[in-house]
C-alpha cells in the first residue's frame, strides 16, 4: 500500500484502554497497522495481555503510571477506562485517535468498512464552523458547500480540535434508557457531519473519540472515576463539558457525527446504575455549571484555562459534594504531570 493510504502515519497516536487480550486488534490491521498504538492497561498489573503480532505498540500497566508520575499518578483512575488518559499524556504525537476494545469495523450502506480513522483525521484536518450553522452540515465533505445566506466572513472557519465518532448497534444509551430499552439498537446510519455550535454542550462519549492533541490535549483529562470514587461512565463526559467551554473560549471547533464504528457489546445496565447513579442528580447541576461558565480574556492557554475551570468546579460545584473539591485537585494534578512530561518549548530571544 502506498503511504499516503495511512495519513498522519508519523503524527498520531492510537490510544486503546483495556483489561484483556487485544484480538479485536485483528480487524483493525488493514487500518491501524502502520499506527503506533498506546495501550493502557487497566485493573490487575500482573495480568498478561496479548498484542497480535505486527502492531507497533507501548503498553502501559499500573505501576508503570506509579513509576512515571510518582505522587501524581493519584489523578489517573483505576478500574475504569477514564485511565486512558495517560495514554494522551505521555504521547508524543500532534493527533490521538481514541478506541474501546468492543469497538469493530463498521460497515457502511453500501456493505463497505468504514476506516473510521481516516474519517477523523478528515474531520480534524479540514476546518469547523461553530459561529454559524450550515444547513448542508460540513462545508468541507465532499459535494457540500456553504448554503446561500451563509456569512463569507465566517466562511473560512476555525481550526478543528475534536472529531467525535458515533455507534451502530449497542447505543452509548444511560443505564435507565439500557433497562427500559434492553433490546434497541442503532442501525441508522447517518451520513453528515457537523459542527457544535458555540454555546452548545453535548455528552462526549470516548469510545470512537479523536482530537488534536496540541490543540486541546491538557483539557482531555477523563477525571476520577472508578475504584475509590463515587461515580463512574461520567468520564468522557466531564472532559468532553470542559473540552467544549474551553474551546468555545479559544475560538476553536468540534465536529460529530461520521465516523461510524460497530459497537459490538451491551454493558450491565444494573452495575451502570450503580456506576452512574450519583451522577444522574448531579448532571442536573453539573450541566448548568458549565453552561454559565466565563473564562476571563487572560486565559489564553489551554493550561490556563483548565486550572481556572479547577477552581470554580471547586468553588461552584464543591458545594455539592465533596467529591468535587477532590475532582478539582486532581484536575489541576493532572495539568502540572501533563507539563511536568511536555515542557513547553522555550521561547527564543532573537535580538
Amino acid at each position: 500500500m502506498a503511504a499516503s493510504a495511512f495519513p498522519l502515519k508519523d503524527e498520531l497516536d492510537i490510544v486503546i484502554p483495556t483489561i484483556r487480550n487485544l484480538d479485536f486488534l485483528e480487524m483493525w490491521r488493514p487500518f491501524f497497522q502502520p499506527y503506533h498504538l498506546i495501550i493502557v492497561q487497566d485493573g490487575d498489573p500482573s495480568k498478561v495481555i496479548k498484542v497480535p503480532d505486527g502492531f507497533d505498540c507501548e503498553l502501559y500497566n499500573r505501576n508503570d503510571i506509579n513509576k512515571i508520575l510518582g505522587p501524581k499518578a493519584s489523578c489517573i483512575s483505576f478500574k475504569d477506562s477514564a485511565c486512558r488518559c495517560f495514554g494522551y499524556m505521555v504521547s508524543k504525537k500532534k493527533y490521538i485517535f481514541t478506541i474501546d476494545d468492543d469497538c469493530f469495523v463498521a460497515k457502511d450502506p453500501s456493505g463497505k468498512d468504514i476506516d473510521a480513522l481516516r474519517q477523523h483525521i478528515n474531520n480534524l484536518l479540514h476546518p469547523a464552523t461553530p459561529y454559524f450553522f450550515n444547513t448542508l452540515y460540513d462545508p468541507f465533505s465532499e459535494g457540500a458547500d456553504f448554503v446561500r445566506g451563509y456569512p463569507f466572513s465566517l466562511r473560512e472557519g476555525v481550526p478543528t480540535a475534536v472529531s467525535h465518532g458515533l455507534w451502530l448497534n449497542i447505543p452509548d444509551y444511560d443505564a435507565p434508557t439500557q433497562l427500559v430499552k434492553p433490546r434497541e439498537r442503532n442501525t441508522r446510519y447517518v451520513d453528515a457531519v457537523m459542527t457544535l455550535p458555540k454555546g452548545i454542550l453535548f455528552p462526549m462519549c470516548g469510545m470512537n473519540l479523536a482530537f488534536d492533541r496540541s490543540l486541546i490535549g491538557p483539557a482531555m483529562y477523563f477525571g476520577l472515576m472508578g475504584d475509590g470514587q463515587p461515580i463512574g461512565r461520567y468520564d468522557d463526559m466531564w472532559a468532553g463539558w470542559c473540552v467544549k467551554v474551553i474551546c468555545d473560549h479559544l475560538g476553536l471547533g468540534i465536529k460529530t457525527g461520521l465516523p461510524y464504528i460497530w459497537h459490538s457489546k451491551a454493558s450491565n445496565p444494573f452495575v451502570n446504575l450503580k456506576k452512574e447513579y450519583k451522577g444522574i442528580f448531579w448532571q442536573e447541576e453539573m450541566i448548568p455549571f458549565f453552561q454559565d461558565v466565563i473564562l476571563p480574556k487572560e486565559c489564553i492557554t489551554v493550561q490556563s484555562c483548565y486550572k481556572e475551570l479547577a477552581k470554580q468546579v471547586k468553588d461552584k460545584l464543591g458545594k455539592i459534594d465533596p467529591y468535587f473539591v477532590k475532582l478539582a485537585d486532581a484536575m489541576v494534578t493532572w495539568i502540572d504531570a501533563w507539563d511536568e512530561l511536555n515542557p513547553p518549548a522555550k521561547a527564543t530571544n532573537s535580538k
